[in-house]
């Protein structure tokens, strides 16, 4: 375990920049929008903060912001974020972000969960919070032949138990985030005190029951045919995509911020009103200067060769369940409670009044005093 910092060099912020200036806009309807990808007039805005008030030692001072470290763990090196809180080692948190989130997803939200006092909290509500890179993301190793989520889930629990100590632990997760911790309730459920997700991954088997999950099963199918083509193609040739968008850092990024839009809940804040322009930036930084554009895509198709989308039949997560449904994610509509509860024991179900995909970012003072009062109960 050694510590960590991301220390990007001006030669390296020189040459992104110079490729940024260079990106040439490809022909795009007028009036167009966001309807058939990237809006241009959005890309043009963020190309030139990217280009003129993006800067470094303001980039470095916000990732370096708490303490990071690395840590190799069954040969595979994990970048991870670890903040001592208030609790003195006592309450661990393990969080766990997807694609194409990153650690610095959690950023609103980590200071109020590990120190709660200096918030208007309560001090015995705080977190010992560990927030790690995927494998195949940012800080962490990349290795050729990709980790699934399965590995993920069996490293984070050998992060937790062996490298830093914590004999039992919570873990929340969404999107890939969701997947890994649900594993890790199906795979290790003896370090487990109580799991949150704020998405069913995986999902049941033997698909939709009864009328209300039939519906919302109809209603899916319409939101895969407008939304899913990113899914197909990252699960099936994410090697094409690796092609057509290269090393170019607008090209990624204008890849990367659609799902960000796309995602989002829109119903009363604009897109650039719900995440800042570094914030978009500084993500897309990371999945470039780390090749991680390329390594993290794979990660779809390795859960579809593995079939880890879904449970298998008679499996079922045991573990104390809590989920936050967070109303305005367009991509994944909450289906009924009853689709939830043949997956998992369900132990806390708590219809948020706003906010999408990404929870920790679109609301975070909601997640953090749900997550407060999930921990406050005995599972």
């Amino acid at each position: 375990m050694k510590p960590f910092e991301v220390s990007w060099t001006p030669d390296l912020f020189d040459t992104v920049r110079a490729r940024v200036a260079a990106y040439e806009f490809a022909p795009a309807p007028d009036g167009d929008g966001w309807t058939t990808g990237s809006d241009p007039a959005f890309l043009r805005r963020l190309q030139e903060y990217w280009l003129n008030r993006y800067d470094r030692s303001e980039a470095l001072e916000r990732l370096n912001r708490f303490s990071q470290f690395r840590a190799v763990v069954d040969g595979v090196g994990l970048h991870f974020v670890h903040l001592l809180g208030e609790s003195g080692g006592r309450r661990p948190l393990l969080m766990t972000h997807g694609w194409p989130g990153s650690f610095r997803e959690f950023w609103r939200v980590a200071e109020p969960l590990a120190y709660p006092s200096r918030f208007g909290g309560r001090a015995e509500d705080a977190f010992d919070l560990v927030i790690p890179s995927l494998p195949n993301f940012g800080f962490s190793d990349h290795p050729s032949e990709t980790v699934d989520q399965a590995r993920t889930a069996d490293l984070f629990d050998k992060l937790m138990r062996e490298v830093l100590g914590y004999r039992t632990y919570r873990a929340h997760g969404g999107d890939w985030g969701a997947l890994v911790t649900s594993l890790l309730a199906l795979r290790h459920s003896e370090s487990l005190e109580s799991i949150h997700l704020t998405m069913i991954f995986p999902q049941p088997a033997g698909g939709p029951q009864g009328e209300a999950e039939t519906e919302w099963a109809k209603r899916m199918e319409g939101i895969e045919k407008e939304l899913g083509a990113y899914r197909h193609l990252q699960g099936s040739k994410p090697q094409s995509l690796s092609w057509l968008v290269g090393n170019d850092p607008m090209r990624q990024a204008s890849w990367i911020v659609e799902r960000y839009h796309d995602w989002s809940d829109r119903r009363e804040r604009s897109f650039e009103e719900v995440f800042t322009l570094d914030e978009l930036i500084d993500t897309a930084m990371i999945y470039h200067a780390t090749g991680a554009f390329h390594t993290s895509i794979r990660y779809y198709s390795e859960a579809m060769k593995k079939g880890l989308r879904q449970l298998k039949p008679g499996e079922r997560v045991e573990v104390p369940t809590a989920f936050a449904c967070f109303p305005g994610d367009p991509l994944h509509p909450w289906p009924p409670r009853s689709y939830a509860e043949r997956a998992f024991a369900v132990s806390r179900w708590t219809q948020m009044p706003q906010g999408g995909h990404f929870a920790a970012l679109e609301a975070p003072e909601l997640l953090v005093e749900d997550l407060r009062d999930w921990a406050r109960s005995p599972a």
